[in-house]
């Protein structure tokens, strides 16, 4: 097990001194390394030269040059720096791609962008939470509310996996051939393709978050 070490900041309090620790182990790393692959590519192609050109200049292997522009492996400063001479660009260009595709989605309470879905018809209310953008996942965050008003609905269907998180009130979720409780606190994951929805509103109101994530078309 890893110890944070003690230590103090400006006004002497003490702090936890704990090391950086990806959750996703390496995805993060091969991001990076794809993402300087991929305009190291860029920049060679805009100059209208061969990989084998690139890799003399830059003093490097077209192996390894071949390699770096698939994402397959790390580079060092010194072999950043040479391939930045090489493409007559900054080194910090080389980061760019990474860089660009960091961001965030804040909503306030209460703001969630109303949606029309299947469910809507049935008096299932659809607030997005967020949204993704340039990316090879799609992921759809909602917070479903279900009052007197709505109807039971256990036959909704579509691509990818869907995660539930119960707030408030009692439903009777089916999922395929079984029907699952949900209390507060209690979740479900599961293949959007099979038949699912609510089958029982045992306590009203019932909200809940869904979080839909699918490969786009």
């Amino acid at each position: 097990m890893v110890r944070g070490r003690r230590k103090t900041d400006a006004k002497g309090a003490a702090q936890a001194d704990f090391p950086y620790q990806d959750p996703h182990g390496g995805v993060r790393q091969r991001r990076l390394e794809e993402s300087i692959g991929r305009e190291v590519r860029r920049f060679r192609e805009k100059l209208n030269i061969t990989l084998s050109e690139l890799a003399k200049a830059a003093k490097i292997s077209a192996g390894m040059l071949s390699k770096i522009e698939n994402g397959g492996t790390s580079l060092s400063l010194s072999s950043l720096q040479s391939l930045s001479k090489a493409l007559h660009v900054p080194v910090t260009s080389l980061f760019r791609g990474y860089e660009e595709v960091r961001d965030a989605t804040f909503v306030k309470a209460g703001e969630g962008l109303n949606i029309e879905r299947r469910g809507t018809r049935a008096g299932h209310q659809y607030q997005l939470l967020g949204h993704t953008r340039n990316r090879p996942l799609s992921v759809e965050p909602y917070l479903v509310t279900l009052t007197a008003a709505s109807d039971v609905f256990p036959v909704f269907q579509h691509d990818g996996i869907e995660f539930l998180y119960m707030l408030e009130g009692e439903v009777g979720y089916r999922h395929g051939a079984k029907v699952y409780l949900l209390t507060p606190g209690d979740s479900l994951f599961f293949d959007a393709d099979v038949p699912h929805g609510p089958e029982e509103l045992r306590k009203l109101p019932i909200r809940f978050l869904s979080v839909i994530s699918h490969l786009p078309a």
